[in-house]
């Protein structure tokens, strides 16, 4: 017979005024499920977009199956090989221009890529899509989560107007669709994500958010108290987990502010996001490690992240050269632009790399976050050149709690839709529906479920 008791699933730190969510601990686990080795994690899913098409031979493995030799843009993934499914031959049919549509590419591209959905070409406010499929998701977990879902960019979302030909900048902005006609704001900002996942006040007024960070008070100075008396009554591992994660927790607050304090102190003048940090590492890099800890705490087990926008004119100083990615992506086979083009592809799969890392080293009931993860990375045009739509660069990772087999390279048949993919892994998630977006199957040989 077991008696232990076990801490409420949805345990919290108090002092203050802030509440601060707690990781999954062993403690949180009923005992007799510990005893039989069957605790169970939520599966969380991600989706990670990266915008104006790839290199796509130096994307695409040369075999399929296992043992596949990782090519030059995969190859910062190759610590997680085994857990990588990359799915060549898929199509983003409705990103494809409709008859007398002509140009809109890169628009089109965003708004289909989780829809599945042709949008409606405007410039105007009568925008029409489709509900994408994070959100699909995040009406049937959401219940059980503090947050639906989040969605989070490093681009600056507040551009207006015109951005694709004939196409409002709405369409770009964002992947996520609550309904067919309405997108979901993109946060770039890491001090507003912090605070919707762990700030002290109800309020993301700006004057009362500037007068937090004036005085200099770490949310968890105010917990330290509350914090040590639940640790005492915690077994080791769990109180090693408990300061692993207020460690983390402090460490991202703390870059917060220095980025806040560089970005005052370098352009005192320009008018933007408080708390960007100047290079996009350091900007990519903190927004995952943010995305970490909302899943460590189960705050929300849906996110959508865009590394960047289409006809992202981003220059990225770390790989040091000027020229801005979008136009680069027109190559016209120019072999110097299509090596530039190459370097921030592999720097993309670099921060994908990194995003894993975390998810891989933060301890999740009987495992990992990545094992009880479904990670889908990439985006709605393989030919930046070109414009292409088919044999996009996509691909799975994560064990998907036990539900997906990684280390293969899968080709489809021409013209298999993309999200015949989200049709299956809502499969895997115990969402089943008959259809999605314009899907016309189910994928095989994706999982082991």
């Amino acid at each position: 017979m077991i008696f232990k008791k076990a801490l409420p699933r949805r345990t919290f730190l108090h002092g203050m005024g802030a509440a601060l969510a707690l990781p999954l601990m062993d403690g949180m686990l009923p005992a007799f499920a510990k005893a039989q080795g069957s605790a169970q994690s939520p599966t969380r899913l991600s989706f990670l977009y990266v915008p104006n098409g790839v290199i796509m031979d130096k994307w695409t493995p040369a075999a399929v199956g296992t043992g596949f030799a990782m090519t030059p843009v995969l190859a910062p993934l190759a610590p997680f090989q085994d857990k990588l499914l990359v799915l060549s031959g898929l199509v983003a049919n409705g990103a494809r221009a409709l008859a007398g549509e002509g140009a809109g590419e890169h628009a089109r591209a965003s708004a289909t890529f989780l829809s599945g959905v042709h949008p409606k070409k405007t410039e105007g406010s009568d925008l029409r899509a489709g509900i994408s499929v994070d959100q699909i998701v995040a009406q049937h977990l959401g219940g059980e989560t503090q947050l639906a879902s989040l969605e989070v960019a490093i681009d600056s979302t507040d551009v207006v107007g015109t951005c694709d030909t004939g196409y409002s900048c709405a369409y770009s902005n964002t992947l996520c669709w609550r309904t067919e006609t309405t997108p979901i704001p993109m946060e770039n900002q890491p001090r507003a994500v912090f605070e919707r996942l762990f700030g002290d006040s109800d309020s993301t007024e700006p004057a009362e958010r500037l007068a937090r960070i004036q005085r200099r008070r770490s949310i968890l100075d105010s917990l330290v108290e509350d914090a040590a008396h639940l640790a005492s009554g915690l077994d080791p591992s769990d109180r090693a987990k408990l300061n692993e994660y207020l460690d983390a927790v402090r460490d991202v607050e703390r870059r917060i502010e220095v980025a806040e304090e560089q970005s005052s102190r370098e352009v005192p003048n320009l008018e933007r996001p408080t708390g960007i940090p100047a290079k996009f590492t350091e900007h990519c890099k903190l927004m995952m490690d943010l995305q970490v800890l909302a899943y460590q705490t189960d705050m929300t087990r849906v996110i959508s992240f865009m590394i960047g926008r289409e006809q992202n004119t981003r220059v990225y100083d770390e790989l040091g050269f000027s020229d801005a990615f979008h136009p680069l992506s027109h190559h016209q086979n120019d072999p110097t632009k299509i090596a530039k083009v190459v370097q921030i592809n592999t720097l993309h799969t670099q921060m994908l790399a990194y995003f894993l890392e975390r998810m891989q080293s933060t301890r999740d009931g009987d495992g990992s976050l990545l094992d009880h993860s479904i990670v889908v990375y990439g985006g709605a045009i393989s030919d930046g050149n070109l414009h292409l739509h088919d044999n996009l660069p996509v691909l799975v990772a994560g064990g998907g709690a036990g539900r997906l087999k990684g280390g293969r390279h899968i080709r489809y048949p021409v013209e298999t839709h993309l999200t015949n993919l989200y049709l299956t892994l809502l499969d895997k998630l115990g969402i089943p529906m008959e259809k999605f977006g314009d899907s016309t199957g189910r994928l095989e040989l994706l999982s082991i479920v």
